[in-house]
């Protein structure tokens, strides 16, 4: 009887790592190969993402549920998740997407989305004020692109030299206080109207979802590239971002070492 008892336990056990439910979080550090899976997939030229070695997410209120365990486990070996926009929303998702995150040892970051009808020391205030500094997280991330939905905020469209300024003054209050360089976000349109090809002593994450970074953004160095969103992965219901990281596993290593508080 002691030994069938044992016996069921034992399938138990297996059954709930396999699943994910309970399972401790790797070691932090170790990387995983991605398994995703996309419900639009692009057949880009070369390099297509599948070429790069570490891969992550990006993620917002839109992801309602995410088991942060199996997302790691099967490739989200980092995240960059919403925290603020403008000087006064704070993603309702985000203190519940950073505490779970760490908790399974992905590698996280946050973001923050600009908006033209706020001053940029009101904004950067407002991400250090909802935005831990926590250790051994990736530097803060400033979302530069046109928001056509914003009520009061759409129409709101400085000359690049503005727009420029103020993107220098939310890094330098956002550098000062987090001892990070903040990473650049970008789409085309934005790029290209802004003249951030100009824009020197930033790595970019930049998005673009039809076309390779060197046919979307010609000569411009990145770091991370959003190469969809429509992506599919185990452990997140509904679809998400998916995102690469320019650099082989040991690349990634380095970066993390002179990059992460």
């Amino acid at each position: 009887m002691i030994a069938r008892v044992a016996a069921f336990l034992l399938v138990l056990a297996v059954a709930a790592c396999g699943s994910g439910a309970g399972k401790p979080p790797a070691p932090p550090g170790v990387l995983f190969s991605a398994n995703f899976r996309d419900a639009d997939p692009v057949d880009f030229a070369n390099p297509k993402p599948s070429r790069f070695a570490v891969h992550g997410i990006d993620a917002a209120r839109f992801q309602t549920s995410i088991d942060w365990n199996t997302a790691r486990a099967n490739g989200v070996n980092f995240a960059f998740l919403k925290a603020t926009e403008g000087g006064d929303l704070l993603d309702p998702a985000f203190k519940d997407h950073w505490r779970r995150s760490g908790q399974a040892a992905v590698l996280r970051g946050a973001y923050h989305f600009y908006y033209f009808c706020t001053t940029p020391e009101v904004q950067a205030r407002w991400f250090i004020r909802n935005v831990p500094r926590s250790k051994g997280t990736l530097p803060p991330v400033l979302d530069m692109e046109w928001n056509p939905f914003s009520p009061t905020c759409a129409k709101v469209r400085p000359p690049a030299a503005e727009v420029q300024r103020q993107m220098r003054v939310w890094l330098d209050i956002v550098e000062a206080h987090y001892g990070q360089r903040p990473v650049i976000y970008t789409t085309p349109r934005f790029y290209e109207e802004n003249r951030l090809g100009q824009f020197k002593g930033y790595e970019f994450w930049l998005r673009t979802t039809a076309k390779t970074p060197r046919e979307a953004y010609p000569g411009q160095r990145w770091r991370f590239w959003q190469y969809s969103a429509t992506g599919l992965i185990p452990g997140i219901r509904g679809k998400v971002d998916l995102n690469a990281f320019n650099g082989s596993r040991d690349d990634w290593q380095a970066w993390v070492a002179r990059n992460t508080r």
